[in-house]
């Protein structure tokens, strides 16, 4: 597979993929309904052949993602949406939440293929996946992508950064894929080790916003960043391509803004919540709400590609909230101040500093106890399987304003 293979359909008049999408989607809403019981309660008196439209889509039920993790409890382990049987599946995942999914069919389950190689990547390139294969998909999502591409992928995974950086110096990749602070760790460490890193000149990241201070920062190094937006659900949704104007909505899915907790569309140009279907057969997705603020940019990308193109990620239409490529919800805060009944009320926000995602909890107190502090850090990475300062302070000290996770990093400059 090379990048060539895809022009065909990036570059179709934009009318003919609109049909193309929608005479797919009645077969795919009765396939759904027909093979998992958890579409036919969700979907239940649709007709599948009535929904051939843009605008019939939106007479359909959003699915949002609080809503599955609701779903999942009571109907483990997928909430029913799974079609078929679990031993179908050729991997199952365990994302934070938690939230299960399967892996879908293909040799690019997750259609990432079409994401790297806008990015520049190509077959015989080889590149170095620092995305964790542990638990979540993170990792599998872009290996498929690039093993299809006929890359050959070092399965970094993330963590003792020394032993990457030896990795880097000997192997001598030519890509990088990952979040975007993780490959200036890299690169600053390899820096201060005396080690080249130098072979790596192109990069996909994804898992958190790439900061225009930090897109110039690896330029300089004579790295060239591009980003895609993906999830575990619904795979990559858009990417970059070589001129960065705008991330173009990926085929084979159907991609809309809603107003935040409807599923009324916005016009193109307002912010709203993204909301996508797609057409895997193993595990579909039907108007997914993902919970992720973005809007609809004016025209075509200046690189012939013709699909619609977002704004990037422009923050959380809840209050879930992704750090260093993982989501941290209201429910996890909630359960530290379970487990630590001296918390009277508890509120984690998120900055950035030196590049990096930095968390902090404040929780209030009857009493300050360094102790204590230590013993809410220890619990908060267990939590959130993050790191992240904890501040005691008196009680009423707090907002009152029903916040539990707030969001200080500034989007207004973040990707175009």
């Amino acid at each position: 597979m090379t990048g060539e293979q895809f022009e065909a359909r990036d570059r179709q008049p934009p009318a003919q993929r609109e049909a193309e999408l929608f005479a797919r989607l009645p077969d795919a809403i009765a396939h759904a309904i027909r093979t998992a019981p958890g579409w036919a309660r969700h979907l239940a008196g649709v007709d599948p052949a009535s929904i051939s439209s843009r605008a019939a889509l939106t007479g359909l039920p959003v699915l949002r993602k609080s809503d599955l993790m609701a779903l999942q409890k009571q109907h483990p382990p997928f909430g029913g949406f799974l079609s078929g049987d679990m031993k179908g599946a050729p991997r199952v995942y365990m994302s934070p939440g938690p939230i299960f999914e399967p892996q879908p069919e293909g040799d690019d389950p997750w259609n990432s293929a079409r994401a790297l190689a806008a990015a520049g990547f190509s077959p015989g390139d080889v590149v170095f996946n620092t995305f964790s294969y542990h638990l979540t998909p993170g990792g599998f999502l872009l290996d498929h992508g690039a093993r299809a591409l006929g890359c050959t992928v070092f399965p970094a995974g993330v963590g003792n950064t020394e032993m990457l950086v030896e990795a880097v110096a000997i192997l001598q990749p030519d890509a990088y894929v990952g979040t975007p602070d993780f490959l200036k760790v890299i690169l600053d460490k390899a820096r201060d080790l005396g080690r080249d890193a130098s072979s790596i000149k192109r990069a996909l990241v994804s898992g958190g916003a790439l900061f225009p201070s930090l897109r110039a920062d690896y330029a300089a190094r004579g790295v060239t960043v591009r980003q895609c937006y993906a999830t575990a659900e619904l795979g990559v949704i858009a990417y970059e391509s070589e001129v960065a104007d705008g991330m173009i909505v990926n085929e084979d899915c159907i991609v809309e803004i809603v107003r935040p907790g409807t599923g009324t569309p916005v016009a193109d140009g307002e912010v709203g919540e993204l909301v996508v279907t797609t057409f895997k057969r193993a595990y579909p997705m039907l108007r997914f709400g993902t919970g992720d603020l973005s809007a609809i940019l004016p025209g075509q990308s200046a690189c012939g590609r013709t699909n619609m193109r977002l704004a990037g990620w422009l923050g959380r239409a809840d209050q879930r909230t992704k750090i260093k490529g993982m989501f941290v919800d209201p429910v996890q805060i909630a359960e530290i101040t379970g487990r630590h009944p001296e918390l009277v009320k508890a509120r984690l926000s998120v900055s950035r500093r030196d590049e990096q995602d930095v968390m902090a909890l404040h929780a209030e107190v009857p009493v300050i106890d360094d102790g204590l502090a230590a013993r809410v850090a220890d619990t908060l990475r267990d939590v959130t399987k993050l790191k992240g300062a904890v501040t005691l302070v008196p009680v009423g000290s707090l907002p009152n304003d029903g916040k539990v996770i707030v969001d200080e990093r500034d989007y207004a400059a973040a990707p175009a």
